[in-house]
């Protein structure tokens, strides 16, 4: 990710527009949102949700344990193709308004959040919706009637959700297990593995 951001930026500075349109695209123009673009991205993100929905356990089974999950017979290289497909979609329409800065923060930090705080793979996905709301809803009301742009706002809060929910997993990592300290994505990727061959 950082190298195609640098790829990006390197592309911005030879694009020969005004540099406010290069600015934008870095940090989002989050308050200029029309109509036609919202009502894209929510058309979008109905059709990337539905088709999450679609391949989830499959998915999560191939996310944590590819070699067996190809050899139960799921279609790990197919799985990872569309999971991408859906990525780069929902990315490429969302630089336009929350900008390539904000997109990474927002794809990484409130899933990294997420699995310092739980195991369960369904509880991941719903606090890394919730953490992202929350900073971006946050960092707009923050930002009001200030001169600073919103991405140093969400970002900040971004992180800040990050280190909470990361002291809160170390206080119970070593609060429990007598002492020892289990990895959340080894945990996690347990949770998952069990889910799929139960199911």
């Amino acid at each position: 990710m950082p190298f195609g951001l640098g790829l990006g930026i390197l592309f911005l500075a030879l694009y020969q527009g005004r540099a406010a349109n290069k600015f934008g695209l870095l940090t989002g123009q989050i308050v200029s949102v029309d109509t036609v673009q919202l009502q894209v991205l929510a058309g979008t993100a109905v059709v990337v949700m539905l088709a999450l929905a679609a391949i989830w356990r499959p998915l999560s089974f191939a996310s944590v344990d590819p070699e067996m999950a190809e050899a139960r017979g799921v279609p790990v290289r197919g799985l990872a193709i569309a999971f991408m497909v859906l990525l780069g979609v929902s990315v490429a329409l969302s630089i336009q308004i929350v900008g390539a800065l904000l997109v990474l923060a927002l794809l990484i930090t409130p899933a990294a959040a997420a699995l310092r705080v739980t195991t369960s793979p369904r509880l991941v996905v719903l606090l890394s919706v919730v953490f992202a709301i929350t900073a971006t809803v946050g960092g707009i009301l923050l930002a009001l009637g200030s001169r600073i742009p919103i991405s140093p706002y969400v970002t900040t809060l971004s992180f800040l959700i990050y280190v909470v929910c990361r002291v809160i997993g170390n206080v119970r990592a070593k609060r429990g297990n007598n002492g020892r300290i289990v990895r959340p994505h080894a945990a996690m990727g347990q949770a998952v593995e069990d889910q799929a061959v139960a199911g």
